[in-house]
């Protein structure tokens, strides 16, 4: 099979031949149909992701495809299945675990999902809607689960609460769907006044340009009644992390998923204190969250599809920041 092998970090993608895996006991053999692309990727390549990884590491996390052998113990019923990969095949469901993050694809030790067959535990790999193709399903594992678990994953979020929405990409335009599609209201900032009228097309009812509103947490919370947002997720990390402090109403919630703008910085600790504000760490979720994120029906938006042999171009696609929606590759017809 060819996959693509990083070089160490910041050096181009490589092109190789490997030798095709074989599915052992529990495991299935997955011909790789589309994968598609998450910030995490990004800083992977140019070895800014937490911990150690192997120098030739096949990058992404996010694959579907369909079964073509199985190990023993799993039925041969499930050559031809159409199926999503989860994001970290040890994380079937429970609560998470730094032994459940190590078997994260893509990253550390672990080979991803750039190639054209990968092996995995069988129930790590889920059917998916007939009506998606591989590119929709493979938006699902990183960027579907995360804004799922932002949104659902703490107290819950219920028909007429607020959300605010940094942005226009994976997890976030995810998160605008979701929301919209379970009766909340959702606000969205973004620079780019296109990206907003975009996101008002989806459903958006409020949005903010944050390069001419630096005050955008204050005018959030305005747009939301006065006393804050109900839900904010949290994209940029510590740049933007007091502006959704001021957006949040006493007693929200915010779901931590993005270092956009960094990992450290000054954090009012106060307001989350005085406000009683939930702030929860979001790491991706289980395989039973991919499930439970497929099953609301909501589609993914896909930005652009890129050949194979174009998985570099993918990249730049995404580094550019001009995405809406997921970047995606496409391994075969």
């Amino acid at each position: 099979m060819r996959a693509y092998r990083m070089n160490g970090t910041n050096a181009p993608l490589t092109l190789h031949e490997d030798v095709a895996p074989t599915p052992g006991p529990g495991d299935v053999l997955v011909d790789l149909k589309a994968a598609t692309l998450n910030y995490r990727d990004l800083i992977v390549r140019e070895g800014r992701y937490p911990g150690d990884q192997k120098h030739d590491l096949v990058p992404l996390s996010d694959g579907a495809g369909i079964v073509t052998q199985v190990g023993d113990g799993v039925s041969r019923d499930r050559i031809g299945e159409r199926v999503v990969l989860g994001f970290m095949p040890g994380w079937l469901d429970g609560s998470f675990s730094a032994r459940k993050q190590a078997t994260a694809l893509g990253g550390g030790f672990v080979d991803g999902v750039l190639a054209e067959q990968i092996v995995l535990p069988a129930a790590a790999a889920v059917t998916f809607p007939e009506a998606w193709s591989f590119e929709e399903a493979a938006a699902y594992p990183c960027a579907g689960v995360t804004a799922w678990n932002c949104l659902f994953g703490g107290r819950g979020l219920r028909p007429g609460d607020s959300v605010l929405v940094q942005g226009t990409g994976g997890v976030s335009t995810f998160a605008l769907q979701f929301a919209r599609a379970a009766g909340a209201r959702v606000i969205v900032t973004s620079s780019s006044d296109e990206k907003l009228a975009w996101a008002r097309k989806l459903g958006a009812e409020a949005t903010i340009n944050y390069r001419t509103t630096p005050n955008w947490g204050e005018i959030a919370a305005g747009m939301a009644g006065g006393e804050g947002v109900d839900f904010v997720v949290e994209v940029g990390g510590s740049g933007t992390l007091n502006q959704a402090l001021q957006a949040a109403r006493h007693g929200g919630e915010i779901a931590l998923v993005g270092v956009l703008t960094g990992v450290a910085g000054e954090i009012n600790t106060g307001a989350i204190l005085m406000k009683a504000i939930d702030l929860r760490g979001v790491y991706v979720g289980s395989v039973t969250d991919l499930q439970a994120a497929m099953a609301t029906g909501v589609k993914p938006l896909i930005d652009e599809i890129f050949a194979f042999e174009a998985a570099q171009a993918a990249f730049d696609r995404l580094r550019s920041g001009q995405h809406r929606g997921k970047v995606a590759i496409t391994m075969s017809a």
